[in-house]
């Protein structure tokens, strides 16, 4: 019985279905079955940088550069070289399986139906988290661009009410203490939202209006067609990449090179504080997998757009870092709107308020590619029995996943109003890089199936035969103390506790290393990995609990109803039927 959950979906099984039009449940086999075909590798790659240049640069590069200082530019190193890896994998498979549904598809054809959905209910929290985050960091580049103009929002209508609570709660402290220097402007701005807020039977009504009103704007756009989704990110990327540049270039004339000094304030450890932060940043590629269906050339453009699109995003990350950090000391950066803040900090005001409208256009293109991307995961899942059919209805006019559209909308949108930035991003950062893990490991598996036909991108191969375990030996030589460090409990489980995904790192680790030897893995997944991996224990214990407890909700669902209506399933059980009838025949 345990064998049935790990039932795999075939490629030719995959491709036959789309090809049939068996993805609309409403329409099979019609001409409204089948999403547009329009996306060439230009819109694929602007699509990628759409989705990467966005909240991390505009918003979530501060708090890293904060931990880190001016060393955070190694970081965004570190993340590209781990995306590149993972790149390369989500590169082969989607050349194998160009069709829509990103990692929960490769995951059916590799792993089975009960990773599948795991993954599957993963990037349900991934998209859905990381666009709620978007839409709370373009509400406060929005409200700051309205200041500009003298249109003031009130507080208690920008924030969220954690944010509200909190900095009442502080400021508080601070006065009662007599710290009253401590106070920051943002602090004050948060606290006086507490303080201001209409009273319902003693509940402060404190909600972001502007992140409600961004995630209905775009889910409107996402709903009309992927036609005019393309114009759109097509004009706003083109618009972003000027203004970034223009801020490279700018911000270059004004860089104090004593502000790079220390270059690590907080060490290397200072640095790995900020992985949340500079990979929510970097996600965008795997929204641009979930456009296989709407491309042209799938085989072809969707590698080259995912290659095209992280080159170019790294190295405007990388300087965009090294400009911040050098115009301002690192401990000023710990603000929302770092890019602004800057150039307001030198008295540029005005390149401030041109900083915010790119900011609000920057972080709207984040959204409106991650708004497209949640859907075709539902239309996918719901192709196969694994959620309602509703999900895959394509919307006759529109050619797009309409009722799956209006769903993200209300998923993303109520939420919003009441989140927190910081919680929302590290939540989205440990879903991705779960995606990543089981991504990188799927074509480890998928390689030793002959059945499986080679798409025109495979990865090359390098034989891990030697490299890792090399690597394995040469890390626990080199770290040997901290990493024994782990296993000394000094009694305080609140700081201990941060260890365990170590553990469990540790754990895989040694068993790929393992494994590489003996089955001469392929050294680039396996590379891949391990580097996400190791990235997932750097966000804490706090983080995994979550993460875990959303998976342990999937499973319940996918027991008490995905398991049952699986129609991999249901043919499976029609077969064996036919065959015990044809026995007793």
């Amino acid at each position: 019985m345990a064998k049935n959950y790990f039932r795999k979906k075939t490629i030719a099984h995959i491709l036959s279905d789309i090809d049939s039009g068996n993805g609309d449940e409403e329409h099979p086999g019609g001409s409204n079955s089948s999403l547009n075909k329009i996306l060439g590798v230009k819109d694929l790659t602007f699509m990628g940088i759409a989705a990467v240049i966005g909240a991390g640069i505009f918003s979530t590069i501060g708090e890293a550069a904060f931990n880190g200082g001016p060393g955070v530019s190694i970081l965004f190193v570190i993340t590209a070289i781990t995306c590149g890896f993972s790149a390369l994998c989500y590169a082969e498979f989607a050349s194998r399986i160009p069709v829509s549904g990103s990692a929960y598809t490769y995951a059916y054809a590799s792993f089975g139906e009960l990773v599948a959905w795991i993954i599957g209910w993963d990037l349900l929290m991934e998209y859905a988290i990381g666009n709620i985050a978007v839409a709370i960091s373009w509400s406060e580049y929005f409200t700051n661009l309205l200041e500009g103009f003298h249109i003031h929002i009130p507080a208690y209508l920008t924030m969220d009410y954690l944010s509200a609570s909190r900095a009442h709660e502080e400021v508080l402290k601070f006065q009662a203490s007599g710290n009253i220097s401590a106070i920051t402007e943002t602090l004050q701005t948060q606290a006086s939202a507490w303080n201001t807020a209409p009273l319902l039977a003693g509940f402060h009504l404190i909600a972001d209006l502007p992140a409600l009103f961004i995630v209905v704007i775009i889910t409107w756009l996402v709903y009309i067609g992927i036609k005019e989704t393309k114009r759109a990110t097509n004009a706003m990327v083109i618009l972003k990449i000027c203004i970034v540049i223009a801020v490279i270039i700018l911000g270059a004339f004004y860089i104090t090179p004593s502000n790079w000094s220390p270059f690590l304030p907080n060490g290397f450890s200072g640095v790995m504080k900020g992985v949340s932060g500079v990979f929510f940043a970097y996600i965008g590629f795997d929204a641009i997998s979930t456009t296989a269906e709407e491309c042209k050339n799938p085989q072809r453009d969707l590698p080259r757009g995912m290659f095209y699109s992280l080159i170019i995003c790294t190295v405007l990350y990388i300087l965009i870092a090294l400009v911040l950090t050098g115009m301002v000391s690192y401990k000023d950066l710990r603000v929302g709107d770092p890019l602004a803040f800057v150039f307001t900090k030198i008295g540029l005001t005005q390149i401030s308020y041109i900083i915010s409208v790119s900011a609000v256009i920057a972080t709207a293109s984040v959204l409106l590619i991650f708004q497209m991307g949640q859907p075709r995961i539902w239309m996918s899942m719901s192709r196969d029995g694994l959620l309602p059919k509703r999900f895959s209805n394509i919307h006759p006019k529109y050619k797009t996943p309409g009722f799956s559209t209006i769903v993200t909308g209300f998923v993303v949108a109520i939420p919003a109003l009441f989140m927190n930035l910081t919680e929302v991003t590290d939540l989205t950062s440990i879903g991705t890089l779960f995606a990543f893990v089981l991504v990188c490991g799927g074509v480890l598996i998928m390689e030793k199936d002959m059945e499986q036909k080679p798409g025109r991108f495979k990865i090359p191969y390098i034989s891990s035969r030697y490299i890792v375990p090399g690597l394995f030996i040469a890390v626990i030589a080199v770290f040997h103390k901290p990493i024994f460090g782990l296993l000394s409990y000094t009694g305080d489980w609140h700081t201990y506790k941060d260890n365990i995904p170590y553990f469990l790192f540790f754990i895989l680790a040694t068993i790929i290393a393992v494994f590489s030897f003996l089955k001469r893995l392929s050294l680039i997944p396996v590379l891949g990995l391990l580097s996400c991996f190791y990235l997932m224990t750097e966000l804490g214990y706090t983080n995994w609990l979550r993460f875990l407890i959303w998976l342990g909700i999937g499973l319940v669902i996918y027991f008490s109803y995905s398991y049952k209506n699986s129609k991999l399933g249901i043919k499976e059980n029609l077969l064996k039927q036919q065959g015990a009838n044809d026995e007793m025949n």
